[in-house]
């Protein structure tokens, strides 16, 4: 496995070939520190951060990941800190990878889930992992998935993953975990839209948090409207809507249970190979797609887009034409490249 040719490396890492297969090695062998700088080199994308994911894939495929989505403000971070307790209370590893946005503007990143989650940071059996979403609009950074990988392959049981909270863009959770937590708040306004605009069909769980709330019982009401109009069972699993209230701490247990027995659900049926299956397309098709953007940046020049762009501007050339226009460009370049 390659990768970006002109990526830096991390802060006190050497170049060396070797860096990332002797650190994987170190990760394997209990070494947290190890994991820390991998997670580093993986998710900065250099080289020996590829090389560490080849030597750590084939250890890969025993943790359960699970997805915590939902509106912005439902609570879904102090939710995760609190059935991330109760996962450790029952003795289980895990790790939490936390991904807040990043601004279009700056490019900065507030990764404030740590704050949210001080129970957990002391805790030697909890690895959390923050990560800016650096502009992925599906929730997730291009990195998740690799951080994922590395979390699994030293052996934590259940990885937590947290999507930046945008609303309906969180579909790419789907596609990397095993199970979907959608978490709903009472009294926003934008719950069943949501359902309908498609989260609905990511959701294996869907929590309404801040059950102490007055409207609570009118917004699972009408979530329990949208399930049985939409007759969404996936594989026989009937999908639970819980009330709980994070603040409080309670209804946790009742989540726990749920999170268990749907894991419990796929093992029993073909859930879980298809849904290994699906992580496996959608892993590679986000290599290609890395690939793909590297060597378009490769062999992009700056000249062509401005001039496009101008032209663009003026409206003799409309955006998609431009586009196919420097896709051809780029496809010609690499064919002479191949015959030469």
């Amino acid at each position: 496995m390659t990768q970006r040719s002109g990526s830096s490396v991390a802060e006190g890492d050497s170049p060396s070939s070797s860096l990332g297969p002797d650190l994987a090695r170190s990760a394997l062998a209990g070494d947290r520190r190890a994991v820390a700088r991998l997670l580093t080199l993986v998710e900065n994308g250099t080289e020996e951060g590829a090389a560490a994911l080849t030597e750590l894939y084939p250890h890969t495929g025993g943790a359960h990941v699970i997805g915590f989505t939902g509106s912005p403000g439902a609570g879904k971070s102090t939710l995760l800190n609190c059935v991330a307790q109760a996962f450790r209370h029952r003795g289980n590893t895990l790790a939490v990878v936390a991904v807040d946005p990043t601004s279009p503007f700056s490019g900065g990143s507030v990764l404030g889930d740590r704050l949210r989650m001080r129970d957990l940071v002391t805790d030697s059996g909890v690895f959390i992992r923050s990560m800016a979403s650096r502009g992925h609009p599906g929730g997730l950074a291009h990195a998740t998935r690799d951080v994922v990988s590395v979390l699994d392959a030293v052996g934590t049981g259940f990885i937590f993953v947290e999507t930046v909270g945008a609303g309906q863009a969180q579909v790419d959770i789907a596609r990397l975990a095993h199970t979907v937590v959608l978490v709903e708040a009472p009294g926003m306004g934008d719950e069943v839209q949501a359902l309908k605009a498609g989260l609905l069909e990511i959701a294996d769980i869907i929590v309404v948090n801040k059950g102490d709330r007055p409207e609570v019982q009118q917004t699972v009401q009408a979530i329990r409207t949208v399930i049985a109009g939409s007759g969404s069972v996936a594989g026989g699993w009937e999908i639970p809507i819980l009330r709980t209230s994070a603040t409080e701490r309670t209804g946790i247990e009742a989540l726990v249970e749920a999170i268990l027995a749907h894991r419990q659900h796929m093992q029993a049926t073909d859930l879980w190979s298809a849904r290994q299956a699906r992580q496996a397309y959608a892993d590679i098709e986000g290599w290609l797609r890395r690939y793909f953007d590297e060597w378009v940046a490769q062999c992009m020049d700056t000249r062509d887009y401005d001039a496009l762009a101008e032209a663009v501007v003026r409206r003799a050339c409309d955006p998609a034409t431009a586009a196919h226009s420097l896709l051809t460009r780029f496809t010609e370049g690499l064919c002479s490249k191949l015959k030469g």
